[in-house]
């Protein structure tokens, strides 16, 4: 299977450079990407929108043949739903890392604190403490060194969709910040965060107990987790 991982902000692809050894040794072929603006810390952000990191993903897809497997950290969970919306006969699951799908009309996250067209990592004393659970200092320091801007668009654009057959493609949410108890709680109470999450009609929940970065907290057993995902 062409797997597709998405890195969440901050992020470029190798982000996933730990958890990708299982996947290839299972036999499966990984795309990590890199999306617009997070090539450097001196690449331009200028006018990079959520619709260009969407598109990113898009002509991945489309310059693969045969069915992916789309993953999705933190805010690439809303970048791949996006995806799955453009090409849902392409899809044949999504994973949602710490995240999930993003509805008509939501934005990833506009409460960041941008910098003109950036949003530059921010403290840590800015992020929840169940952010950071099993990110120790040394985790913390690799991650701040390897830490690009996001493009401020990403962050604060609207999310558009087209395509109910989104709903069709089959989804797995690997809980690790809350633990799926609360996810399907929230559904269950018809909370706005996972209204489009309980539109699809085939998810599955794994527990992964940790922060919300698994892939520098338990890279392992996130690759494990994926690649169980992929396999059913």
């Amino acid at each position: 299977m062409d797997i597709i991982l998405v890195p969440g902000f901050w992020l470029d692809a190798s982000s996933w450079s730990e958890v990708t050894p299982t996947l290839v040794a299972a036999g499966h072929t990984v795309h990590p990407l890199t999306l617009p603006g997070l090539e450097s810390v001196n690449a331009s952000r200028a006018g990079i929108r959520l619709r260009d990191h969407i598109d990113a993903v898009v002509a991945a897809v489309d310059g693969i043949d045969g069915p992916v497997v789309l993953v999705g950290h933190s805010g690439g969970g809303a970048i791949i739903h996006a995806a799955v919306d453009a090409r849902p006969e392409r899809v044949a699951r999504a994973i949602y890392v710490d995240s999930g799908p993003l509805a008509e009309g939501g934005v990833i996250n506009d409460e960041l604190p941008a910098e003109d067209d950036e949003i530059p990592l921010p403290p840590w004393d800015g992020f929840d403490e169940a952010d950071l659970v099993d990110l120790d200092d040394e985790l913390r320091a690799a991650f701040r060194t390897q830490a690009i801007p996001q493009p401020r668009g990403v962050a604060y654009d609207k999310q558009h969709l087209a395509d109910e057959r989104r709903f069709d493609v089959p989804a797995t949410v690997i809980a690790c910040e809350f633990p799926s108890s609360v996810l399907t709680e929230w559904i269950a109470s018809g909370h706005p965060y996972v209204a489009e999450l309980a539109r699809i009609r085939d998810v599955e929940y794994v527990d992964l107990p940790t922060g919300h970065w698994p892939q520098f907290t338990k890279p392992a057993e996130l690759g494990a987790a994926i690649l169980a995902a992929v396999e059913r």
